[in-house]
């Protein structure tokens, strides 16, 4: 994988597209050195015209991945790997991302209680060749989903929740790394893809980059 390479990796500017803690802590839990950069795309792509939730979280991820690299970078810091990232819920075919309030909060967690719902997280890759001028080089992306059993759950014990505020800013209105944690009864697929990305599929990624070239070579 990457890990023989990560002395090598950490010379680079590698930029995180993403303002996400979780996402942040799990790269620099790897062995990364990276730099948040959050990309300002508005997230409004039309779901309708995507076959699942991981297609959706896919393209996603590479629209902010692209609106950071389309920036206009000063060559002498121009960054060599900017990683997007974007994490849906879905269930029954309806993509669920952050709640807007604390009735819609309410409304996903009543939703998933009981029941198998699918998390997916979208990655996007991309190497620059000419930032500034909205050119890409290399461009990889891809989604993980992985199923999620929740328990049932009471109208008081959602209400419990959503009252310590950790809903607010995470798709479905749950972390599974936080107190509803409690609530999976099992997991299939990759827990970290859960929590907001992948780090198997995307350590894999980088690896393919590095043996077919296609990373700029360490200056």
């Amino acid at each position: 994988m990457i890990l023989e390479h990560l002395s090598a990796l950490n010379q680079h500017r590698l930029l995180l597209a993403s303002a996400s803690p979780r996402r942040k802590e799990i790269l620099q839990n790897l062995g990364l050195r990276v730099e948040v950069v959050p990309s300002s795309f508005e997230e409004n792509l039309d779901k309708a015209s995507f076959r699942n939730g991981a297609a959706y979280a896919q393209a996603t991820a590479l629209a902010k991945a692209q609106e950071v690299a389309s920036r206009n970078w000063p060559q002498q810091s121009l960054p060599s790997l900017i990683i997007g990232a974007d994490t849906v819920v879905e269930q029954d075919g309806c993509i669920l991302e952050k709640p807007a309030d604390a009735s819609d909060a309410h409304d996903m967690l009543s939703r998933l209680s009981a029941r198998v719902h699918q998390v997916h997280t979208g990655v996007a890759l991309i190497v620059p060749s000419n930032a500034g001028q909205g050119h890409s080089g290399v461009q990889r992306s891809f989604a993980v989903t992985t199923g999620v059993d929740f328990a049932a759950l009471s109208s008081s014990e959602i209400a419990a929740y959503i009252a310590t505020g950790e809903p607010f800013g995470k798709a479905g209105a749950y972390g599974i790394q936080g107190p509803a944690g409690a609530w999976v009864k099992q997991i299939r697929g990759d827990y970290f893809s859960v929590m907001g990305f992948p780090v198997h599929a995307f350590a894999a990624e980088v690896a393919s980059l590095l043996k077919q070239g296609l990373f700029p070579s360490v200056r």
